[in-house]
């Protein structure tokens, strides 16, 4: 018993200092690496990690909500694909259109994909993995029919788009600043709002949430439709950045996105994830799909670290809401 009440605490200290042991993680890793490639901490490799990181983080956001309500969405890399098809048809065939416009643009064709994807979850009560893997089909079929198998290729696309990539706002990327108010506004909005408690209400307790009156249905359709605009975002920028779209863009990229959740410390049972945690946690990935190469290690043995790590988190993560389960009964036993 009193291994048990040593073991328990231990693993609360975990969950208490998870975001102290990513900052100590990523320290370590980068002087490794550093030490074995003195180009990693450069300026410019340190400016292409971030902008690499960007879009996921942007994504990972969405993604940190629909798993805060118990769920999952397999479909934001077709719809990243699709909105950034649409908005690379539309810069293709109107060079002079705002790249503001395309921004708008994108993220309504994923908010109407996340609408879908919601409906089926929060409505017909479909799984979460079932609707949103339907949906994956479906969005990454349309991008083949839209384009009629086509690319559209970087001479396609007019310099103000392709420079989006490229451009500062205040000095900072533009990917990067796009990414830093989001991930500000979704501080505020998952902390200090009546909306963002009940998300984490909706997935710790459904029954009771349901008990009490909150509308679970419209938050699980609200994540998915957020989830969805994001990802459109995501993929006008996306194919901004790389300047090509085609059918196949962002595949199996969600997996990336969920990998970065479930590192920074988010449950994929729903109910547990704080913001700083999802920041580090996409900062980890991002250094490690930056730092594995520059120290020649072979890509076969890249998927294999990264893999190796996100299960140890996943492991934790699992070890850790157990001992909180047990504890509760206790005190509820008491």
């Amino acid at each position: 018993m009193e291994k048990t009440g040593i073991k328990g605490s231990r693993l609360r200290q975990v969950e208490k200092f998870r975001e102290l042991g990513l900052v100590i993680f990523i320290v370590v890793v980068c002087m490794i690496v550093q030490f074995r490639n003195k180009e990693f901490l450069t300026a410019m490799n340190i400016r292409n990690l971030l902008t690499n990181a960007a879009v996921l983080s942007i994504l990972s956001v969405g993604m940190m909500m629909v798993m805060l309500t118990g769920g999952i969405d397999l479909s934001i890399g077709a719809v990243m694909a699709f909105a950034g098809m649409v908005a690379a048809l539309t810069v293709r065939d109107n060079a002079m259109v705002s790249p503001v416009f395309l921004f708008l643009l994108g993220t309504l064709v994923g908010a109407v994909a996340g609408m879908v994807t919601g409906l089926l979850v929060a409505r017909f009560s479909i799984l979460p993995i079932i609707a949103s893997l339907g949906m994956m089909n479906v969005i990454r079929g349309l991008t083949y029919v839209v384009s009629k198998g086509a690319w559209v290729s970087a001479y396609q696309m007019p310099s103000s788009f392709k420079n989006i990539g490229t451009s500062s706002v205040m000095g900072i990327n533009t990917l990067v600043f796009i990414a830093i108010v989001i991930y500000v506004l979704f501080y505020y909005f998952i902390n200090h709002t009546r909306t963002g408690r009940r998300i984490y209400a909706v997935g710790s307790n459904p029954e009771a949430a349901q008990v009490i009156g909150l509308p679970k249905r419209r938050i699980v359709w609200m994540v998915y439709v957020l989830m969805g605009a994001l990802a459109g975002l995501a993929g006008v920028l996306w194919v901004s950045k790389f300047a090509s779209a085609q059918g196949d863009t962002a595949l199996g990229y969600e997996m990336n996105v969920i990998a970065s959740c479930v590192l920074g410390g988010v449950a994929v049972s729903g109910g547990r994830g704080k913001v700083l945690g999802l920041l580090l946690g996409v900062i980890l990935f991002g250094i490690l799909a930056n730092a594995l190469p520059l120290i020649n290690v072979s890509p076969f043995w890249q998927q294999a670290i990264q893999g190796f790590v996100i299960l140890a988190a996943i492991i934790t993560n699992v070890m850790i809401k157990r001992t909180n389960d047990r504890a509760a009964l206790r005190r509820r036993a008491i």
